[in-house]
């Protein structure tokens, strides 16, 4: 049976293939390795089992806004080490990469033997940071509130949050999920409370403050 257990969460086949390559010629037949696309694929994933060895997640992924997918990792499975992967190699990104949680980042841009020594160093219970991530950037306390508020919520609540932000009425909502339109209302009041929110608007500018964080 395998030793480690790990999950590629990133939208880019050729970048998912790279990092699937590198770990395996790393930890060659000792790892299970198991490839997801976006934010949903990679909730179903942890849904089913939730004691991975470690998550690679890829910043902008579908159905993530910013850092909303490692706080909603870290929020929910707490005990999962996360590496964040990145196409954006700005320091500001590794601090705030660092800030909400995560074990370690792999620039886009490393070599096979940079990922494995990475990825073995986080499956050895260590971290894994480039030098920028320990520059001076400072978070805003209201991206600090965001990230806290996004991690109390349930992975069902971030998912009726994320189609809010795009738009979606409750009715449709409630159709895509298959429940009822009472749930999504349920759901919604929830999440306002635990956001500190009122209005469907606040919600969407409270997801950006953590999408404008990764894009700076």
């Amino acid at each position: 049976m395998a030793t480690y257990e790990v999950l590629i969460a990133d939208d880019h086949p050729l970048f998912r293939s790279a990092l699937h390559q590198a770990v395996t010629l790393g930890l060659g037949s000792d790892v299970r390795l198991v490839e997801v696309a976006s934010i949903a694929e990679l909730e179903t994933q942890l849904a089913v089992k939730a004691d991975w060895d470690l998550v690679l997640l890829d910043l902008n992924m579908p159905g993530a806004y910013g850092f909303s997918g490692l706080v909603l990792l870290r929020g929910q499975y707490p005990q999962i080490p996360v590496v964040m992967v990145s196409a954006q190699e700005e320091a500001s990104v590794m601090v705030r990469s660092r800030e909400f949680g995560a074990s370690g980042f792999i620039p886009k841009s490393s070599s096979l033997a940079e990922i494995q020594k990475a990825v073995r160093a986080v499956l050895d219970g260590d971290v894994s940071w480039p030098p920028q991530a320990f520059e001076e950037v400072q978070v805003s306390a209201e991206a600090k509130a965001a990230s806290e508020g996004l991690a109390s919520l349930t992975p069902q609540q971030f998912r009726v949050l994320t189609m809010v932000c795009e738009g979606l009425l409750n009715k449709q909502i409630a159709y895509e999920l298959g429940v009822s339109e009472a749930t999504i209302k349920a759901h919604v009041t929830a999440i306002f409370r635990k956001l500190g929110v009122r209005t469907r608007t606040q919600a969407a500018l409270l997801l950006q403050q953590l999408e404008s964080i990764s894009s700076h």
